[in-house]
């Protein structure tokens, strides 16, 4: 039985993330699939003669305003499942023209990057945010209906109080709030199960550290990055796990074995 290695990691800056050793990371972990967030190119074709990561197929999804979000791609190029389509987006400019989401086709199920918006500094964006979650949910129960979806990426939310350290003091803050929190809620109840959560029910263990106050040297961090899959998958996940001692960003890379 093949095993698939899937990754997500919001790089904060592929540019940045190269010089900070990515292309190492890549040549060691070796993953089949790695969805990346928060991307930060001008355009597809300059990020195509920008980087050429040896052994890897690139699909690249840039916002329209240059240098912020969008996410990318990486496909093992000697993998035996090709992607059968590729897809920019789900149709809707508002969320699209910034880059936020790519689904790659594949045999046996779709591989959705998506990098969720966040809420920002007094919830500025908290009406943009619950209006993305609701059309993304939409959007993956309909490829649902062909064959079984796996997502990834940032969904700038922790879930549960375990999924960051100080959950009273940031009850009301970007990426904590209640109406957020009932998103990812309403994920679960349209059967996605949440990976890492499902096979570590107990596990305290971060994704994200802001830069400030030496929070990631004091793992003061927050769950925010995800591997979400249709229900049909779940007994073929195999491990889930968060690489916390990963640097070069943020955050850092989390992933799923996948049996198929």
């Amino acid at each position: 039985m093949k095993r698939l290695s899937l990754y997500s990691w919001n790089v904060n800056g592929i540019r940045a993330a190269v010089r900070n050793g990515f292309t190492d990371f890549l040549k060691k972990q070796k993953p089949d699939i790695i969805g990346l967030q928060e991307v930060k190119i001008d355009s597809a074709t300059r990020a195509k003669t920008t980087f050429d990561f040896a052994e890897y197929d690139e699909h690249w999804n840039p916002a329209e305003r240059p240098g912020y979000s969008g996410t990318a791609t990486l496909v093992l190029s000697k993998l035996a499942s090709k992607p059968l389509k590729a897809t920019m987006g789900i149709g809707e400019k508002r969320f699209d023209d910034e880059g936020r989401i790519q689904t790659l086709e594949f045999e046996k199920f779709y591989f959705v990057n998506a990098y969720f918006p966040n809420s920002a500094e007094e919830l500025v964006r908290l009406p943009y945010k619950l209006a993305f979650n609701k059309a993304f949910l939409a959007y993956v129960k309909k490829l649902e209906r062909k064959k079984p979806v796996i997502f990834c990426g940032d969904l700038n939310v922790a879930h549960k109080e375990i999924d960051l350290k100080n959950p009273k003091s940031n009850a009301e803050n970007a990426g904590f709030t209640p109406q957020e929190r009932e998103g990812m809620d309403a994920f679960i109840k349209a059967g996605f199960a949440d990976t890492f959560r499902h096979l570590h029910p107990n596990t305290i263990q971060y994704s994200w550290w802001t830069y400030r106050f030496q929070a990631r040297a004091r793992n003061v961090g927050w769950r925010i990055d995800y591997f979400l899959v249709s229900s049909k998958l779940l007994p073929k996940i195999k491990k889930a796990f968060i690489l916390d001692s990963v640097l070069g960003s943020d955050h850092c890379p989390v992933g799923i074995e996948l049996a198929l």
